[in-house]
């Protein structure tokens, strides 16, 4: 069904072959992340080739983002920021050049920027992105205390905003997180920048075929907040029901645009 907001799905070991995602397209996948903390070159060219080449069977533009890595380490509860790397650009680490170049090779339509601190991280990056020769749209990921105290700037340097839950929950207490993705949504749709929510929103579909109500609860608070998209990560990586949860979050976004006007005028 049309919806407004718009569904990202990660694309990975599960959901990359051309077969998967055609039927992914057609259940309303809007939008393509690449996660370049994993995988292989050879392995994000094929998801590459094979997102487009299911978008033109079915008519469709799947625009691509490719997701940097930044400067994060590995510890027991998941990926986090370290506070110990030396980038040698802003926050990109050598990695991050190096996997530039390649997604910029690949023309992808988005890059999104792990760690971001300030509107200057942008800058630099949009810098690479021209001395590469490329043209591709650069989403912040606000993650950090750091991103919040600068986040007007940030909004006014970016094309776009995602909120990463995930890391932003380890570094402010998880209670406020709510009203921080309040804020940060509402401050987006008065800069008229793209805003999408992102991290968890029906991660508990990686092993069951059904969502938990908190889950669709929260997928209906993030559009009728204003989200212009929402993220799936895990689910449709690697998780067992990709298709099932694409279709699920398509059907709460449809139901919950419809009480979106409603939701605004109680706000006044």
């Amino acid at each position: 069904m049309a919806t407004r907001a718009q569904i990202i799905a990660t694309v990975g070991p599960i959901s990359g072959t051309r077969s998967a995602l055609d039927v992914l397209v057609r259940k309303q996948m809007d939008v393509v992340r690449l996660n370049f903390s994993w995988g292989t070159y050879d392995e994000h060219r094929a998801y590459i080739e094979n997102t487009r080449a299911a978008a033109e069977s079915a008519g469709r533009k799947i625009p691509i983002i490719q997701d940097l890595s930044g400067p994060r380490m590995q510890g027991e509860h998941g990926h986090s920021f370290d506070p110990g790397a030396t980038p040698v650009a802003g926050v990109l680490t050598e990695k991050d050049l190096n996997d530039l170049e390649f997604g910029i090779s690949q023309k992808v339509d988005y890059v999104a920027l792990s760690y971001v601190g300030q509107a200057s991280d942008i800058e630099v990056l949009r810098q690479k992105i021209r001395e590469l020769g490329g043209s591709a749209k650069i989403i912040a990921k606000i993650e950090r205390p750091e991103a919040l105290a600068a986040l007007d700037g940030i909004i006014g340097a970016s094309d776009a905003i995602m909120i990463a839950r995930g890391d932003l929950g380890q570094n402010i207490p998880v209670e406020q997180v709510p009203f921080v993705e309040r804020d940060i949504i509402l401050k987006c749709k008065a800069a008229r920048k793209p805003v999408i929510t992102a991290t968890q929103m029906m991660f508990s579909m990686t092993e069951n075929p059904y969502p938990t109500r908190a889950e669709v609860t929260d997928v209906a608070y993030a559009i009728v907040l204003g989200s212009d998209a929402v993220m799936l990560s895990e689910e449709t990586a690697r998780g067992k029901h990709p298709f099932e949860t694409v279709e699920m979050m398509d059907r709460i976004i449809a139901e919950a645009e419809k009480h979106v006007f409603d939701f605004e005028i109680n706000q006044l």
